[in-house]
């Protein structure tokens, strides 16, 4: 992870250069992330409690998916790549786009795609990147996330606070 090298961006999401990914983190430089949010046809979204091996957000709660973009890597590439690589799902297309949030501090910097796809698992969970992971009922997640946001890092508060907001809008 550490030897990892990501594209640094400017305020426009544009490709500025390249930094290890310790670099990034520590200065707080703009990057770019995915996140896929995995829902059942019983409508529960499948979350990752993150292992504790992870320099960001250890332990916490997080999107079915997420990670960074490789070097000139493209956010629908980075998708297919991340839920097969975190829950061994293998998606034959990118999964769909359902909003993009800025870099700010709840993100970590990170510029991020946020995408949904259907599966019913079950899940082959990496040991280095995932704790453990379950189903919820999107109900029992918006509980959770407004009584103990603590629990969750701190991207997934925001996007899933935006993901509502956009379907409650229904902008998705």
């Amino acid at each position: 992870m550490a030897d990892e090298i990501f594209d640094v961006v400017n305020e426009r999401d544009e490709v500025i250069g390249q930094a290890p990914r310790k670099e990034v983190h520590a200065r707080g430089l703009w990057h770019r992330a995915v996140h896929v949010l995995v829902f059942n046809a019983r409508g529960e979204v499948f979350l990752q409690k993150r292992s504790m091996k992870k320099d960001i957000a250890a332990g916490k709660w997080d999107s079915s998916s997420s990670g960074h973009l490789d070097t000139g890597e493209d956010y629908d590439a980075c998708a297919v790549r991340e839920v097969r690589e975190e829950i061994g799902l293998h998606l034959t297309q990118a999964p769909r786009r359902l909003f993009k949030i800025d870099a700010r501090k709840e993100t970590g910097w990170e510029f991020c795609w946020i995408y949904r796809c259907e599966s019913e698992g079950p899940f082959v969970l990496h040991p280095d990147e995932i704790e453990t992971g379950a189903w919820f009922a999107p109900e029992a997640v918006t509980k959770w996330v407004a009584e103990k946001p603590g629990d969750f890092a701190s991207a997934f508060v925001l996007l899933w606070k935006l993901y509502l907001s956009a379907k409650v809008n229904r902008q998705i």
